[in-house]
């Protein structure tokens, strides 16, 4: 393991299951979904799971056997239901509000680099109060490309002004690992977040933090009294 940039320059970071646990919403949607086309309630545990996968991942590990035709029907009236109660119950991870604390306390600008599309990530980050303290926002529709395109994490870094190469990613899925490491950022694989089935040791990232805590110790931040 690597040790990170320094001096650290900025920090981006993926949305879902890196800083907030968005799971219990994205599943109460798809509740809502199967209540209401009269599918048997989803299992919880499958699309936690896949939840960085986004909402077609989510109706096919929630809905068993839909094919594509029917995955693109559906998500329309997914995404309406989760527009509905995101931000209800989607927390931000244990150690995430320190760490965000921390970052600002010492200088060091951050931002978010999402394949969530903009008109649910934007209210989103809205509601939960991120928006006007994000250096950066990069939703999966800012750019024609999304992770693991590099594309969208070297606009991130132009919006927080930060040098890429004194820079650190970090994210729960192998798309952001090497989106950030094309974008010649140091990446570190968030392993409290949902990792969609994969073990993070095997992405090629520089660091594997097990906690929002870890990655805090890490990058050298204080920590709060």
């Amino acid at each position: 393991m690597r040790a990170p940039p320094a001096p650290l320059s900025g920090v981006l970071f993926d949305l879902d299951g890196t800083l907030l646990d968005s799971a219990p919403d994205l599943y109460e949607a798809l509740r809502e979904l199967c209540l209401e086309k009269g599918f048997p309630e989803p299992d919880y545990a499958p699309v936690r799971q896949v939840v960085s996968r986004g909402g077609r991942a989510i109706l096919r590990a929630g809905i068993e056997g839909l094919d594509e035709d029917q995955v693109e029907a559906l998500l329309p009236r997914y995404l309406a239901y989760y527009a509905d109660c995101m931000g209800a119950d989607s927390p931000p991870f244990d150690g995430v509000p320190a760490l965000l604390e921390a970052l600002e306390g010492a200088g060091v600008p951050w931002g978010i680099v999402t394949n969530k599309a903009g008109f649910l990530a934007e209210p989103l980050l809205e509601r939960i109060g991120m928006t006007a303290r994000a250096a950066a926002i990069v939703c999966g529709d800012t750019l024609s490309v999304r992770k693991p395109d590099p594309a969208p994490v070297r606009l991130a870094c132009e919006q927080a002004g930060i040098d890429p190469r004194q820079a650190v990613f970090v994210g729960d899925d192998e798309r952001d690992v090497q989106a950030g490491r094309d974008a010649g950022l140091f990446t570190v694989a968030a392993a409290w977040g949902y990792l969609d089935g994969g073990d993070p040791h095997t992405w090629g990232a520089d660091a594997v933090a097990d906690s929002a805590a870890a990655l805090h110790a890490l990058l050298g931040l204080k920590v709060p009294a």
